[in-house]
């Protein structure tokens, strides 16, 4: 595609929200946008896990749609452009990969410090996770920095149990499995509530 199917692609999406476009288009905002931007990101990953190459073009499509649409409707109060997004994470790539673009160690145990380092120095608000999520990262810092499993820490019974789930979290990633794909799939072996027939 290159540059000038880019900009063409970008275009389409001004044309989309400007007067005489899409009806739609023009009246989202990134609120009502939320949804969208889950449900394409989970697309995509349900194309991956299915090896559906072809089907993976369409679903990254989709997605770089809400980023283009998000970037779109930012330009439009002078918050910021696609050219931003892009231009910021240009500067982001290169400075979480010191390894890389600088004289940094290259070493896995290296890499991951200095990644949380940068992180912090950003001096971004940390998001809350989705609780699967923030599990399995805790846990992957557990591998790192040699962290044991400890009960004593949970002070309730609800904590405790949680406690059990982390643990089993623990050992699925030590198998390197990610705990979301392997929750996903055994709910796919039992028929997903969510995606049952109404009728």
């Amino acid at each position: 595609m290159g540059c000038s199917g880019f900009d063409a692609l970008v275009g389409l999406i001004a044309r989309l929200r400007s007067r005489g476009g899409c009806p739609w288009d023009s009246a989202q905002d990134h609120r009502s946008l939320r949804p969208y931007v889950i449900e394409e990101a989970h697309e995509v990953v349900a194309a991956i896990d299915a090896e559906d190459w072809r089907g993976l073009v369409d679903e990254l499509g989709d997605l770089l749609l809400q980023v283009l649409l998000h970037s779109r409707i930012a330009e439009e109060r002078g918050a910021f452009s696609i050219d931003d997004v892009i231009e910021g994470l240009s500067g982001k790539i290169v400075r979480r990969h010191p390894h890389v673009f600088a004289a940094a160690p290259d070493d896995l145990a290296s890499i991951r410090a200095n990644w949380e380092t940068i992180k912090e120095g950003e001096g971004r608000v940390k998001q809350r996770l989705p609780t699967l999520l923030a599990a399995r990262k805790l846990v992957s810092r557990w591998k790192d920095d040699g962290t044991t499993f400890d009960s004593g820490r949970y002070t309730s019974p609800e904590a405790a149990e949680g406690g059990r789930l982390l643990e089993a979290i623990a050992a699925t990633c030590r198998l390197g499995i990610d705990p979301e794909i392997a929750l996903t799939k055994a709910l796919a072996c039992w028929g997903r509530p969510d995606q049952a027939s109404s009728s």
